[in-house]
């Protein structure tokens, strides 16, 4: 789960009209008018209990320590940054007063510093004063090492962030950066208190209280937290807006499946907002169509791509300490022909159809989509992007890998055998009986594991968790949560690679290293010119794909939620959490 932001305007990038394209709301007819404006008149507390159903459940309320989707929109309730990312790409002022650009003097000329105005009179729940003070101290928690923040990305390139006064905040870049809004811009930009995490900074990180129970600037403050079930909040008295939030309590719930989550608002109405509708189109299509549903089908098109990524690593258990780390190579994944016949082997059309063929997602060999400015138009044409179990068999033969008696192939006395994970779910584990058809095929011993969610997006000690990666290869969904892709890009070179030492706090959850990449990253993070930075993002993509860095799968929508016709206020948004105008929600 990475972030990075867009700087627009300031250099006239050509997506405008693209982003905004990208960022429609579908609903059935009956539907269009789900974002309806939030009441006008006073009406805080009005609402009673906001019902949010999450099938996979919060394990954590610090953002800056989270690995799943679901944690970071449970602690947007409460942790704000200084800036949203909006609907259609443009950051939102939040805990800023003002949006610094070029052309207001907060953004420099040569794009090396920003500065940032902070809203006056703002208070931390627990009714203390909020200052520049926090937002340096968040830019210090998070670019310690020792913090092994999963967010450290943002940080990259800052040479500092400094306190001109009270409400000003000077962001200052190593050199020229065309992405200057990668760091306090949008979730994994969240501002949290120094007074309540200064002592937890580091190595102790982990252990801080606050990680459980943030003191936010959000609408809501934690009332009670039950890690891997449920969140339980109240309104934040402090905040700043006295007319808002609408709803007195929201209940936050984790757990169960994506289909009973859709029951639970299509049917039973027993939720407002149930998340990531992941349900196969059979399922999911005629709850929405009812003629009694209870809610409408939110989505937009987004930069999410369900991908299976390939573990260059040895995953053995019998490595012990040294299992998964870099310099130990996988067996047989470090061959790109053995890469490029897994990817020859899956099927992307009756996984697209999982996804409605197109309601909620769509069959890509990309892995930076939903910008079609950034989108490759040189893989379609792959033989890797292809279905072509017989090229896929010659690629085996050719790398040495031939079957034995027993259907198997083997290479000096060694079986080809891979262990799939992914999250319970039962779209994915249709879509891996769809990949494990196609590798059986080629003799390939596949062996199908299913992690709870609230495990395998979690930091804790389970050897089941995604960053881990103890298997041979792993799928789930993300993507880019700003059209610029700089800083989601940066989650495949060296400096990210997971490990135990660093507490596999990296993005680079393949473990992959390749200079080349590396090198067009660095050109990346400072090249100001429109077209060449579309030409370094396409490269950098064809890269992962030609060298089968990973597979991607599906183009998904996101939101692709279900949300009660009562709920007003709702902007589907692929840019930012579900939950980052959640103040604006009412009945």
């Amino acid at each position: 789960m990475t972030i990075q932001w867009r700087r627009m305007a300031a250099l006239g990038l050509a997506v405008g009209l693209a982003v905004t394209a990208c960022s429609q709301q579908t609903t059935p007819p009956a539907a269009s008018g789900t974002a309806s404006a939030a009441p006008t008149v006073a009406s805080r507390g009005a609402g009673g209990d906001l019902k949010i159903l999450y099938w996979q459940a919060a394990t954590i309320l610090n953002s800056h320590l989270a690995q799943g989707t679901k944690d970071y929109d449970a602690a947007r309730l409460v942790l704000e940054p200084l800036a949203h990312m909006g609907p259609d790409g443009k950051p939102v002022a939040a805990l800023a007063a003002e949006v610094p650009t070029v052309a207001n003097g907060g953004v420099s000329a040569d794009f090396t510093t920003v500065t940032w105005k902070l809203k006056p009179n703002i208070k931390w729940s627990d009714g203390t004063e909020f200052t520049s003070a926090d937002v340096v101290f968040t830019y210090n928690y998070i670019k310690d090492e020792k913090t092994a923040a999963t967010d450290a990305n943002i940080a990259d390139g800052v040479k500092s962030v400094v306190a001109v006064d009270k409400t000003t905040v000077k962001v200052t870049y190593t050199e020229t950066n065309p992405n200057f809004y990668q760091i306090f811009v949008s979730g994994l930009g969240n501002i949290i208190q120094e007074k309540q995490f200064k002592d937890y900074i580091g190595v102790k990180a982990k252990d801080a209280p606050g990680n459980q129970a943030p003191i936010g600037t959000g609408p809501y403050k934690v009332v009670q937290f039950k890690p891997d079930d449920v969140v339980t909040y109240a309104i934040n008295d402090n905040y700043r807006d006295a007319t808002k939030p609408f709803f007195k309590t929201v209940t936050f719930k984790g757990g169960g499946d994506a289909t009973s989550a859709a029951r639970a608002v299509f049917q039973t109405g027993e939720s407002d907002y149930s998340w990531n509708l992941q349900v196969e189109a059979t399922i999911l299509n005629p709850m929405i169509q009812a003629s009694d549903s209870k809610a409408v089908f939110v989505s937009a098109v987004s930069p999410n791509v369900e991908r299976i990524l390939i573990n260059r690593t040895n995953p053995d258990p019998a490595l012990g300490a040294k299992r998964g780390e870099p310099d130990q190579p996988h067996p047989f994944l470090a061959d790109l022909k053995v890469r490029q016949a897994l990817a020859m082997a899956i099927d992307r059309k009756p996984l697209a159809d999982l996804y409605g063929g197109g309601l909620a997602g769509e069959g890509t060999c990309n892995i930076v989509t939903g910008v079609p400015e950034y989108t490759s138009p040189n893989t379609a044409s792959q033989s890797i992007c292809k279905f072509d179990l017989a090229a896929a068999n010659k690629l085996l033969d050719e790398a040495g890998w031939t079957k034995g008696a027993d259907g198997i192939r083997a290479k000096g006395g060694k079986q080809m055998s891979i262990i799939y994970q992914t999250t319970v779910n039962p779209l994915r584990q249709k879509e891996q009986e769809i990949v494990k058809n196609g590798w059986t095929q080629l003799g390939i011993k596949v062996e199908l594991k299913s992690v709870a969610a609230g495990t395998f997006f979690s930091s804790g000690e389970s050897p089941d968790t995604a960053a881990k990666f103890f298997a041979d290869v792993e799928m789930f969904t993300n993507g880019a949560e700003s059209p610029d892709p700089t800083n989601y890009l940066s989650g495949w070179t060296s400096q990210e690679i997971k490990t135990s030492a660093g507490k596999w706090s990296g993005n680079n959850y393949e473990r992959w290293s390749n200079k080349t990449y590396d090198d067009l990253y660095a050109s990346l993070k400072k090249e100001t010119d429109p077209a060449k930075r579309r030409d370094l993002i396409i490269k950098m993509n064809d890269l992962l794909v030609t060298d089968v860095v990973l597979i991607p799968l599906v183009a998904r929508k996101s939101p692709v939620s279900g949300v009660s016709k009562a709920l007003k206020g709702i902007k589907a948004n692929p840019w930012d959490s579900e939950m980052w105008n959640i103040a604006d929600w009412s009945k």
